[in-house]
């Protein structure tokens, strides 16, 4: 059993998220070089990158210089097994980012040192801190003009709502960039740019030489132990427990493309990160929901499904569903069942992920994702256990905002569009609407690059052309009712706006904000929601 603990204790799993162009995916790749996990790093170069980053395995994502999809990659380092999961920051993906941040027991927040805390970041701050995630932050690009650490400090706190509690302080900026101080070991690490070097190329100074340092860097060290000295004195000690309580910030400095300042944070993941936490569920008990909260190291397998990739493999035509584990151990080979079907998970393969590289999983833990390789059956949201019939909460889905319409070019292209858009819609790419009165299938999303990418990979890799034409809907109500008899009531008065999504959850879709309040004004009875969470569970009531 102690073998077991000590498994679980080693595990790390965070999420990097920012503002798009803050340098998340380069510090994604500089993390993954340090550890080991990688040789080389791909810079994202945008269309003409001879070589991508390597988190970004999807075509469009290639020809972009974006993520559009979150990855998940895996490392040793220290002896921990870190689980990293970059995030999508372009806002039209938000979806995708919210569901990750479901699955992380930890946050690392990239801001751009000249930009600060950015439209997006404010989103993903938001949904961490109604989850208590603890926030580590990185704050990049110190080697351009940038603005003053101090400021961005205040910046941090005012959004975040939390204290920050430097851990290393940079000494000047862009040209005049010396490097930073290191307040947890008292040295002064040299700035040298360039891509290539790695932690041990870089020259390190005790504190203790103050005269040689100050000699060296002149006004900007001075000016450098004067600002830390204000920001230290104005800010509280490190405390670990207001820290993983969501609480209080430690924030770093450096600049990711030069690989500077990326092993403070590397290690600050491994002393001060969470090890996998308590995940709430409900338990089913003569067909009620009883809630429980499974401990990592409790031993039945539990894991839930926060993310399913269509053709991530295009010679296989495979889905993959990412699991987090919960708690645990999984072996291959295993009985297990998926909750909401009752039905047994029979992968045809569990691999773990080092980007674009998979590996057959020999074991795996609490804080562990993997991937199991599957044809079909599993959704977003889906609890797959060994034994008890769980139900993990919490997985959201958002109404979507904006709709197309879609017209196949070659009407005898239909089934696999229609494959398609069951897979894009069941990984959560976009949400598909199937109208109860039938005619054309209509497309939600969050934002219209989803749309973009939707098209882009039914062509791609379902050989479907299609195109996308506006409707009249401007909006969607997943709805409820108190009786069965009350839902064909409304179902009759209002047979051309119903429809149902992916998971077979009934919708109300709207062409205006009235919309609703005269329906529910009509049918008191009838619940309308913004928000729901995986089929398996009772919608959320908020209205």
């Amino acid at each position: 059993m102690s073998s077991f603990l000590n498994e679980v204790r080693r595990r790390r799993t965070f999420a990097i998220i920012s503002h798009p162009d803050a340098g998340k995916t380069t510090l994604t790749e500089k993390l993954l070089l340090f550890s080991g996990a990688i040789q080389i790093a791909g810079a994202v170069k945008g269309r003409k990158a001879s070589r991508h980053a390597t988190s970004d395995w999807m075509e469009i994502e290639k020809q972009r210089g974006i993520s559009v999809a979150s990855s998940v990659m895996q490392m040793l380092y220290r002896d921990h097994v870190i689980n990293l999961l970059d995030t999508p920051g372009h806002k039209d993906f938000s979806e995708d980012t919210y569901r990750v941040l479901t699955a992380v027991d930890s946050a690392l927040m990239v801001i751009d040192a000249a930009n600060g805390v950015e439209a997006q970041t404010r989103r993903l701050i938001e949904v961490c801190r109604q989850r208590d995630t603890p926030i580590i932050t990185f704050v990049n690009k110190m080697d351009r003009e940038v603005r003053d650490p101090l400021d961005i400090l205040d910046e941090v706190e005012r959004e975040l709502g939390m204290p920050c509690v430097p851990m290393t302080w940079p000494v000047g900026q862009g040209k005049l960039f010396g490097g930073i101080i290191n307040l947890r070991t008292q040295a002064m690490t040299v700035f040298d740019s360039g891509s290539e070097r790695l932690p041990q190329d870089f020259e390190t100074h005790p504190l203790s030489d103050q005269a040689q340092l100050a000699e060296r860097f002149g006004l900007e060290w001075s000016a450098a132990m004067e600002s830390m000295e204000l920001a230290t004195g104005a800010s509280p000690q490190f405390d670990k427990e207001a820290f993983l309580a969501g609480k209080q910030t430690p924030v770093f400095f450096g600049s990711g493309v030069n690989n500077f300042g990326v092993m403070e944070v590397l290690d600050a993941l491994v002393d001060l990160a969470p090890a996998p936490r308590p995940r709430l569920s409900h338990l089913v008990v003569n067909k009620q929901a009883v809630e429980k909260t499974i401990q990592p190291e409790d031993e039945g397998f539990a894991g839930v499904v926060f993310k399913v990739q269509a053709n991530m493999d295009a010679n296989h035509r495979d889905r993959i569903a990412f699991v987090r584990v919960a708690s645990g151990k999984f072996t291959p080979g295993m009985k297990l069942k998926v909750q909401r079907t009752a039905k047994e998970l029979r992968p045809t393969s569990v691999v773990t992920f080092m980007s674009q590289r998979r590996e057959a999983v020999e074991e795996a833990y609490a804080g562990d994702i993997i991937g199991f390789t599957t044809h079909g059956g599993v959704q977003l949201g889906d609890t797959i256990t060994d034994g008890p019939a769980l139900q993990f909460t919490g997985l959201p889905f958002f109404a979507p905002e904006l709709f197309m319409t879609v017209i196949l070019k070659n009407p005898l292209r239909t089934k696999q569009l229609q494959q398609g858009l069951d897979q894009l819609g069941e990984e959560g790419a976009i949400q598909v609407f199937k109208p109860e009165a039938g005619g054309a299938m209509l497309l939600g999303a969050v934002g219209q690059l989803q749309f973009e990418v939707v098209q882009h990979r039914l062509k791609a890799e379902y050989d479907c052309d299609v195109k996308l034409e506006s409707c009249q809907y401007t909006g969607a109500r997943w709805i409820t009712a108190d009786t069965p008899a009350e839902l064909r009531e409304f179902n009759h008065a209002y047979p051309q706006r119903m429809a149902l999504d992916a998971a077979n959850t009934l919708a109300y879709l709207c062409t205006s904000p009235y919309d609703v309040r005269l329906a529910q004004e009509r049918f008191p009875k009838i619940h309308f929601h913004p928000l729901r969470e995986h089929a398996g569970l009772a919608l959320s009531t908020a209205g």
